[in-house]
């Protein structure tokens, strides 16, 4: 997809945003509740978290967005693909800061450089795990950015094309335990990482804001378990 098309389309932002693919959603398999928790129990609020969204073009005009493997250590997401983000900090004025902040830590991001520009924000996520009500700070940058992992935290950036997850691209059903939980959900592959989870259905999100259609293609005859 090109770059000046998915800019054109990203505009302005629909005052409802659309869903992501339901086959990205968690389930549990057999007994239990159908769904994981979408919301911190009793009406309360995850702790505040921001991550960047951020679209770009490459040398050929293509969009683009970057990803991260995350380190292998200690902490709920290791090993896991995230977008630059992390955990807002008493010093960040708000949480666009927060994004901002940890993509120059997380990849070196100069957002200055590339002529970065926020555009707003998509679907929050709280994620039960860890606890954390994520916000998704979408943005645009004139120039592809050159990027570099911090070693401690980031095993490797990725830089995806947008058009790998626009709605007719394909969903792998996948079924594993993660931490106790046996757990069916939809995955995107991308250089042979497996997204899923709250990054998945940011993407996917942001797939079915610049191209409107019909629902992805799951490929439940491939189906895996791990």
């Amino acid at each position: 997809m090109r770059y000046d098309l998915v800019v054109e389309r990203l505009a302005a932002l629909p005052g409802e945003l659309p869903a992501p693919a339901a086959s990205l959603v968690p389930v549990l398999r057999g007994g239990g509740p159908a769904r994981l928790p979408a919301a911190p129990p009793a009406g309360g609020s995850g702790r505040a978290a921001a991550v960047l969204v951020l679209v770009y073009p490459d040398e050929n005009g293509v969009a683009r967005v970057v990803l991260t493997e995350r380190a292998t250590r200690q902490g709920h997401h290791s090993g896991e693909v995230s977008f630059p983000g992390g955990k807002a900090e008493p010093a960040d004025p708000d949480l666009v800061a927060t994004a901002l902040r940890e993509a120059t830590e997380e990849v070196g991001l100069d957002p200055a450089r590339v002529g970065l520009r926020v555009i707003g924000f998509l679907e929050r996520f709280w994620i039960p795990v860890s606890d954390f009500e994520v916000t998704p700070v979408l943005a645009l940058a004139d120039h592809r950015p050159v990027l570099v992992p911090a070693p401690d935290e980031v095993a490797r950036i990725v830089e995806p094309p947008l058009s790998a997850f626009l709605p007719d691209s394909s969903i792998e059903i996948v079924e594993r335990t993660v931490r106790d939980w046996p757990l069916r959900y939809g995955e995107y592959r991308v250089d042979g990482l497996s997204v899923w989870g709250a990054t998945a259905r940011i993407l996917s999100q942001l797939g079915a804001i610049v191209e409107p259609r019909s629902g992805p293609t799951d490929r439940r005859d491939g189906s895996r378990k791990t």
